[in-house]
């Protein structure tokens, strides 16, 4: 189950989403791109 959640994100680093946001069909919006980039951060903690 997916919950909502806020967050502080630095304005250079919303303005690099947006970017890959029209850049690409890969995501879906902020939060699908948001949500892989965690992901990944997990499984390279592994």
């Amino acid at each position: 189950m997916k919950k909502p959640i806020s967050a502080t994100i630095d304005e250079e680093l919303i303005k690099w989403i947006d970017k890959k946001l029209k850049d690409s069909t890969t995501y879906r919006n902020k939060s699908h791109l948001i949500e892989i980039a965690l992901q990944k951060m997990k499984k390279e903690d592994k």
